[in-house]
């Protein structure tokens, strides 16, 4: 029988993680993959085409990343790499760039306090995200699967978005309404509420997360390492804003580039999207 779990807020969160998990703190390293489908009008890519093109992103968007943690805090960061900016891939003079951030950005959560800080850009504009966490409100399965040497149970999430898309043909962005569905694998051997990117609230460490097309997965832990101690990294980067104020931004800079697609119809075979948190 399914059972659902809302997040711990305030002092029960607290409570929950200084008796539990007092003192504990680490590191957990994980490894994205996606799958990446593109749809364009035939008239300016043919199948072989975009199966190529598909190919080379989804090899280039395997990213690394390390989740560092303690009871409350945590945060976030793509590991340094040699292959590292925007994923590209071409085929026949069509150009596509995969924009996935910057490998330097920060992101911080405090559970204790429901807050978080995030660093972003918006047309080459630097910006310090400051707002709420947004919880969800996870169904527990009951299903459980071995990752590395842990045992996890299934959570699952699912919320309606309003979103934008190109139309076909990429000839301008409509709204619609998609539905977001999360499964997450947890083990509360490792009592903390954490997991990568913005996923969060679940009695025991996130060590695999399904997200529309995109996995990230838990390939090494580290727990307590006297070496080289945790220490909580946090933004300071670029201006204040909150998380609405970032996501209209967001949605005027696709607009603008639109409009300059628009403008120059037969020049520049060349798409960015951008990827993100």
């Amino acid at each position: 029988m399914n059972t659902r779990i809302l997040f711990l807020t305030g002092l029960m969160l607290f409570a929950f993680v200084q008796v539990i998990a007092q003192g504990l703190t680490g590191r957990a390293y994980y490894k994205s993959s996606s799958q990446i489908r593109l749809q364009m009008d035939s008239s300016r890519m043919n199948p072989d085409q975009m199966a190529e093109i598909q190919a080379q992103l989804k090899k280039q968007m395997e990213r690394d990343y390390v989740l560092s943690f303690t009871p409350t805090e945590s945060n976030w960061k793509q590991v340094e790499s040699l292959g590292g900016g925007p994923a590209t891939a071409s085929s026949g003079g069509m150009t596509m760039v995969i924009n996935t951030g910057s490998q330097d950005r920060v992101l911080y959560k405090n559970i204790a306090e429901q807050t978080y800080e995030q660093e972003q850009d918006v047309m080459g504009k630097e910006f310090l995200i400051r707002d709420a966490l947004e919880p969800a409100e996870w169904e527990l399965t009951g299903e459980t699967k071995k990752i590395g040497n842990y045992t996890a149970q299934k959570a699952t999430y699912s919320r309606i978005v309003d979103s934008q898309r190109f139309s076909t043909g990429m000839t301008e962005m409509e709204n619609v309404k998609d539905t977001i569905q999360v499964t997450a694998w947890f083990t509360p051997e490792i009592p903390v509420p954490h997991g990568p990117e913005n996923f969060f609230g679940l009695p025991g460490l996130i060590l695999e997360i399904q997200n529309s097309g995109r996995t990230l997965i838990c390939e090494k832990i580290e727990l307590n390492p006297s070496a080289n101690p945790v220490k909580i990294e946090r933004p300071k980067r670029g201006k204040e804003i909150s998380r609405e104020e970032f996501r209209a931004m967001q949605e005027e800079s696709m607009k603008q580039m639109m409009n300059r697609y628009q403008g120059k119809p037969g020049e520049g075979n060349q798409f960015t999207i951008r990827i993100g948190n």
